[in-house]
């Protein structure tokens, strides 16, 4: 006995009106007009300008320039920043994440962190600076209430916000959160089934934890290090208004070449910038891959 209704996929597709092809377009054109404006364009300039004199012929002068030791210098320390981070960001993340969603903490704390987190993960630059500087700044208020109360500052007890760890610290205000978003609907993807297979086959939480939870999550993970990692290598406003010229990040080189009076090297800037550009992208190929992969094997 034969179904009489016909297959869906063998169904003849209707075509669109015309009119609705274009609307749809219309719709995407301001979306198109600003990736070319602001990100296609500038960055076919960039890879073209590393590869040219000032006087507009081919070279691989400023390539070779990468390889100077105060460039290389900052590529490392940029390199060791985006990494300390986004591994702090990844592990402090996962565990709010897990916290508000599995933890059965209240609802309202997952919409009040979730919001936070929207916020958070966007407040940078100067403002955040500044708010680091007016709360652990030699004259901040962590500071003058420890010397009130307890007679010993900041610095005597070997912190120093102008610094590496200052700076790393002030970063993770905003990679926590943003971690704490990209991770949160991989921690949704877990289903409360599989622990009640595993426990009825005997696993212990920690078992679980091992051998469940985070195998199906590793991917997600890498996946979300390679994002909050990209975003740390490109920051230039906060590291800037807290150390200025004290910790020579990448990006602060690549100011002094593009806008400085004395160092001022354009073209150079182009190839710090070239360099860049293919980390970042490179990261976030590998952040959008392994995201995809979770989500197919997790669907």
């Amino acid at each position: 006995m034969t179904d009489a209704t016909p297959d869906a996929s063998r169904r003849p597709r209707v075509s669109e009106p015309l009119a609705w092809r274009v609307t749809a377009w219309l719709g995407a054109a301001p979306f198109l007009l600003f990736a070319t404006l602001f990100l296609i364009l500038p960055t076919g300039k960039i890879v073209v300008g590393a590869f040219q004199t000032p006087q507009g012929g081919f070279t691989l002068e400023n390539m070779a320039g990468l390889l100077t030791p105060a460039i290389v210098d900052g590529f490392v320390l940029s390199l060791k920043l985006s990494l300390v981070t986004a591994a702090c960001g990844v592990v402090l993340g996962l565990a709010l994440a897990l916290a508000v969603i599995r933890g059965g903490l209240p609802g309202w704390v997952r919409g009040a962190l979730m919001t936070f987190s929207g916020v958070a993960s966007n407040f940078a630059g100067v403002p955040l600076a500044f708010a680091f500087i007016a709360t652990l700044g030699r004259l901040g208020l962590v500071n003058m209430l420890l010397r009130d109360w307890f007679g010993v500052t900041l610095s005597q007890m070997g912190f120093n916000l102008i610094s590496f760890a200052g700076l790393s610290l002030a970063y993770l205000y905003f990679q926590i959160p943003l971690m704490t978003l990209i991770i949160a609907p991989a921690v949704d993807g877990l289903k409360r089934e599989w622990r009640e297979a595993a426990e009825s086959l005997g696993a212990s939480s920690p078992q679980y934890w091992r051998m469940v939870v985070l195998p199906v999550l590793w991917p997600s993970l890498l996946g979300a290090f390679a994002l909050p990692f990209a975003n740390a290598f490109g920051a230039v406003a906060t590291a800037m208004a807290l150390t200025g010229s004290s910790l020579s990040v990448l990006p602060i080189l690549l100011f002094a070449q593009i806008r400085g009076d004395v160092l001022q090297n354009p073209h150079l800037g182009y190839a710090i910038a070239f360099g860049m550009i293919a980390i970042t992208g490179l990261a976030n190929l590998i952040d959008v891959t392994l995201r995809a992969n979770a989500e197919r094997w997790i669907k």
